[in-house]
């Protein structure tokens, strides 16, 4: 026999509940989650159809932190699903939370690599920012997809503005065009950009 012997509000939020069995504390649920299975002091209730109800309001909780956590910037499925793995829910919670968001379109990957590629584009090259949005779980078709857009001459204008400014109080003597071109291929340019970058800049790459 399970009973439920008390349910009493949770101090840190008054919108969920500790629920009691046999005396015991057996599990935290949403206020939510009890109103809409009934459940009150006395009642007899088996392991399994709690752990289904337990389920259910951990699929509602994590979905509302889940939006929260979105609210403010977009984010890719992995950096959802790294959030809710660090909060503690269960891997069938996350899935179920990312594919829910993924529903209503609060999630999508493509969206996000063409959004990211916009923005850096105007302070890196395509190779760094390739690289940044494989480490944020970007495929790298969404990722080809969303370079497509950047094309060489769009980076090689972006490569120049960095060098001028770079080169700024600079003497333009081989030491420092040394370090110009290593500092371009550290933003993301590939050789033959930060070559082109050099030799519209004036200045000649050697070896």
């Amino acid at each position: 026999m399970n009973e439920i012997t008390e349910i009493t509000p949770q101090i840190k939020d008054k919108r969920r509940c500790n629920v009691y069995i046999d005396g015991r504390f057996s599990c935290g649920l949403t206020l939510e989650a009890v109103m809409k299975n009934r459940l009150k002091v006395g009642q007899i209730v088996t392991e399994e159809r709690l752990a289904e109800i337990q389920l259910e309001s951990e699929k509602n909780t994590a979905f509302d932190k889940a939006l929260t956590h979105i609210s403010a910037t977009q984010k890719t499925e992995k950096q959802v699903r790294d959030f809710l793995t660090k909060k503690g829910y269960l891997s069938s919670v996350v899935e179920y939370v990312v594919e829910k968001l993924r529903s209503y379109n609060f999630l999508n990957d493509g969206e996000y690599a063409e959004s990211y590629v916009e923005s850096a584009a105007k302070r890196k090259g395509g190779r760094l920012i390739r690289m940044e949005l494989r480490g944020k779980g970007i495929s790298d078709e969404e990722i080809d997809a969303a370079l497509d857009t950047l094309d060489s001459e769009t980076e090689e204008q972006t490569a120049c503005k960095i060098l001028e400014k770079y080169m700024r109080g600079k003497t333009a003597d081989a030491p420092t065009l040394q370090k110009a071109f290593r500092y371009l291929m550290g933003k993301g340019f590939d050789y033959e950009i930060a070559k082109s970058a050099l030799q519209t800049f004036g200045l000649q790459e050697e070896d």
